[in-house]
C-alpha cells in the first residue's frame, strides 16, 4: 500500500469524506481504520475544537499493519482513556480504537501531537 496523506479542518460534516477518502486509497473494506479515523478525528473536534486543522496519515509499518496517524496543532490535551458510566453519550472513543487496534498512542509532534493506531488488516 502506498502512503495516504491528508489535511482537513476538524469539522463533523468532514468525517464522512475522510472515511470515503480512506477506503478509496486502500481500495477495498477497512471497516476498523474507517472506525479508527471518525473516533480519532472526531476527538479532535470535541477535545481540541471544532475546526482545528488536522493532518491525516495512512502508511504501512515495517511489521505489515496499517498505521494510522492523525496530527493536531494543540501539544496540551492528549487523549486519555477513561470508563463511561452506564448512559454516558460519550467517552468509549479511545476504548473502541483499542479494541481494534493492535496498539495505539501519542507522541509529540511539532507544533502539537500525533495520535497513532495500527491494525493488523485494513
Amino acid at each position: 500500500m502506498r502512503p495516504f496523506h491528508a489535511s482537513a479542518l476538524a469539522l463533523p460534516q468532514e468525517l464522512a469524506g475522510l472515511r470515503r477518502a480512506v477506503r478509496a486509497h486502500v481500495g477495498g473494506p477497512c471497516d476498523d481504520l474507517q472506525l479508527c479515523v471518525s473516533e480519532l478525528v472526531g476527538n479532535v473536534v470535541l477535545h481540541v475544537g471544532a475546526g482545528t486543522p488536522v493532518s491525516l496519515a495512512v502508511t504501512r509499518t515495517a511489521e505489515g499493519r496499517t498505521r494510522l496517524e492523525v496530527g493536531d496543532p494543540d501539544p496540551r490535551l492528549w487523549p486519555v482513556p477513561r470508563l463511561a458510566q452506564d448512559g454516558e453519550e460519550g467517552g468509549r472513543g479511545l476504548a473502541v480504537v483499542d479494541a481494534v487496534a493492535a496498539r495505539w498512542g501519542v507522541r509529540p509532534a511539532p507544533p502539537g501531537k500525533t495520535v497513532w493506531a495500527e491494525l493488523d488488516h485494513p
